[in-house]
């Protein structure tokens, strides 16, 4: 095990959309760590079903969002495809960052977590608790209020309310 500082983490997720709890936890490992890394997966068959917005389009929103939000701009985000680890690795990133709003959220993400060390021992994990006005915001909550036509404002950054809107009134 190496005793290096972690310096550069990864935060890595589908984000079909990012939502104001995802901008909260970048925010806040940008707090802990001097250099981030968003990871945005291509997860083309995420629970059996592709996503709503193309792996560009939610790079693109997740880095005006960035700005939108007041985080430093120095918050690199980058699609990825493959596995995590070999992401890390090629990026020279100590540490993998995740959120966790629940029991279930970290029931999943402990098993991902023990993968992700059998796979790469030196990769850290860390967990980041999802702030109580986030706790019960998910994507895929957001992407129901929306295709039903519901204000979701609340809930994402202004720039994703508006390709949600756009996304869902040309279905």
């Amino acid at each position: 095990m190496s005793s290096d500082i972690i310096t550069h983490v990864v935060v890595p997720g589908t984000f079909d959309p990012v939502t104001l709890g995802h901008i909260d936890v970048i925010r806040r490992t940008r707090r802990l760590f001097p250099r981030v890394t968003v990871a945005v997966a291509a997860s083309v068959n995420k629970h059996g079903r592709g996503t709503a917005f193309t792996l560009e389009e939610r790079v693109e929103m997740i880095r005006e969002a960035i700005v939108l939000e007041g985080l430093p701009d120095d918050i690199e985000v980058m699609p990825f495809t493959g596995l995590l680890v070999e992401f890390c690795a090629e990026l020279g990133a100590g540490g993998v960052v995740k959120g966790l709003r629940a029991m279930t959220d970290f029931e999943y993400e402990l098993q991902q977590a023990d993968l992700n060390s059998h796979l790469s021992p030196d990769l850290e994990s860390v967990f980041v608790m999802s702030s109580p006005e986030y706790g019960y915001v998910s994507s895929s909550i957001v992407r129901e209020i929306a295709s039903m036509g519901s204000d979701v404002s609340i809930l994402v950054p202004p720039n994703v309310d508006r390709r949600l809107r756009e996304h869902y009134a040309a279905m």
